[in-house]
């Protein structure tokens, strides 16, 4: 539920889903929120479960449930050596492992390789949230500054349909199955101009 920023003065804050997409997620899973692995004491998603430093690292512990939200640091941990790629990591894993239906709220970094391997190569679908600056709650109240990025509210579960009647009204809702089997983009130093296939077909 933290969503921790670079700066100094906004790593002592807690950044919170806004209450629209608290509802949404809430609609998406039938009103239950069975985990929220990094919660926080300004929650207002009120999972069955909720993970909170330092008590509980929701990184360590398990996500052996249902229905799980997650709202994880955007920065690097320093002391436990994760960022959000270990997030997105756990997201995959619990849909993989358990048949959890995951919801994650994340910044939309489509180059990096862990929205290839655990996004487009393990989750439903993604919603691209038309906010232009979402305004994330800070410390539980509305801070009045929206977020410096885009984000995506990322889905691994079973009931696209779902999703899709519940976020396509927030922004553009994409079934991303069909890529699991493939491999995204060409390579690390080419770009599809340069690729043998491209050059064949023009």
């Amino acid at each position: 539920m933290t969503a921790g920023r670079s700066n100094a003065e906004s790593l002592s804050q807690n950044w919170c889903t806004p209450p629209k997409y608290v509802h949404a997620v809430r609609r998406c899973f039938s009103g239950s929120i069975a985990l929220d692995p990094c919660s926080n004491r300004h929650s207002i998603v009120k999972a069955e479960v909720e993970y909170r430093l330092p008590e509980t690292d929701g990184l360590a512990a398990s996500w052996n449930y249902a229905t799980i939200y997650v709202n994880p640091p955007y920065g690097s941990d320093r002391e436990r050596g994760t960022t959000i790629r270990d997030w997105l990591r756990r997201c995959a894993e619990a849909h993989a492992k358990h048949g959890a239906e995951v919801l994650a709220l994340v910044p939309v970094a489509t180059n990096t390789r862990h929205w290839k391997q655990f996004v487009f190569g393990a989750a439903t679908a993604v919603a691209f949230l038309y906010d232009t600056r979402l305004r994330f709650l800070v410390d539980g109240k509305d801070g009045g500054k929206g977020a410096p990025m885009s984000c995506a509210m990322i889905y691994w579960g079973a009931d696209y349909e779902r999703f899709e009647k519940t976020f396509i009204r927030f922004g553009a809702v994409v079934d991303v199955r069909h890529l699991h089997d493939k491999e995204v983009g060409v390579g690390e130093h080419a770009s599809l101009f340069e690729s043998e296939e491209y050059a064949n077909t023009v």
